[in-house]
């Protein structure tokens, strides 16, 4: 794919991210998956690292490798047309160029980056740490001549760091260094409550990404909410696992 095209999917892709109006990008994990959401109508994905994981027999939190990931992201951006943005996790402990050019030469234009760090027990990276890898990821990126979206997340939910009165505080200090350092739209990863959400998405600088489960969670309530972007993780994943499980015991 020339490098025009790139850059062009990676603007079809920024615009995507509204808040208030978000762009919904279901969670792939292989061509097929993609087959059935591209089909459906969407005008983007996510490759989701739990559900590429899963489907090839690793385990998630950097189980496989970034090459393996790669395998799957052809795949997938050979089998349809839109923009597909990469869950790298915290970066398989690649250099910012070599995730960059991998995920570009694999027709990517996306990536979420998160700031637990796998490969070194699960610590996480300190707030200048983790801004000062979404700079190099940014400017790995401008010097490929494709202004790759990144989506910086933080993992200070999940992880519950701190005390739960200061969380939203620190997870929104983590992630404005994030946007100053080049990040593109903000990932507070967890399930929050309404409040919470309203907050997050009033007080970041930029488009604010939540998690939705595709069973139970409709877009119209997180556009309320302000959010600019919605992606499943692996829940979508789950959701087809649990309704095979159901399929198939009926015929045990």
């Amino acid at each position: 794919m020339a490098t025009r095209d790139l850059a062009q999917l990676a603007q079809t892709l920024l615009d995507l991210h509204r808040p208030g109006d978000p762009g919904v990008f279901p969670t792939v994990w292989d061509a097929w998956s993609a087959h059935i959401a591209a089909d459906a109508g969407f005008a983007a994905l996510t490759v989701g690292s739990h559900p590429v994981a899963d489907s090839i027999g690793r385990a998630d939190n950097e189980g496989m490798t970034f090459d393996e990931l790669l395998t799957r992201v052809r795949q997938i951006t050979a089998a349809v047309e839109i923009p597909i943005s990469v869950d790298i996790e915290s970066g398989y402990a690649e250099e910012p160029a070599r995730l960059v050019d991998g995920l570009l030469e694999a027709g990517a234009v996306g990536l979420n980056i998160e700031d637990t760090v796998h490969s070194e027990g699960g610590r996480l990276r300190s707030a200048t740490e983790h801004a000062d890898l979404v700079a190099a990821l940014r400017a790995a990126a401008d010097a490929a001549g494709v202004a790759v979206v990144i989506n910086a997340r933080t993992d200070v939910f999940l992880k519950q760091v701190g005390e739960e009165s200061d969380r939203v505080d620190l997870a929104i200090s983590r992630l404005r260094l994030c946007a100053e350092a080049g990040a593109r739209s903000l990932y507070p990863v967890g399930f929050h409550s309404d409040d919470v959400h309203r907050r997050l998405a009033a007080e970041l600088p930029l488009p604010v990404n939540a998690i939705g489960h595709p069973a139970q969670d409709n877009r119209a309530h997180l556009a309320g909410l302000g959010v600019g972007r919605v992606s499943f993780g692996p829940l979508w994943q789950m959701s087809l696992a649990e309704r095979a499980r159901e399929l198939l015991t009926a015929w045990r």
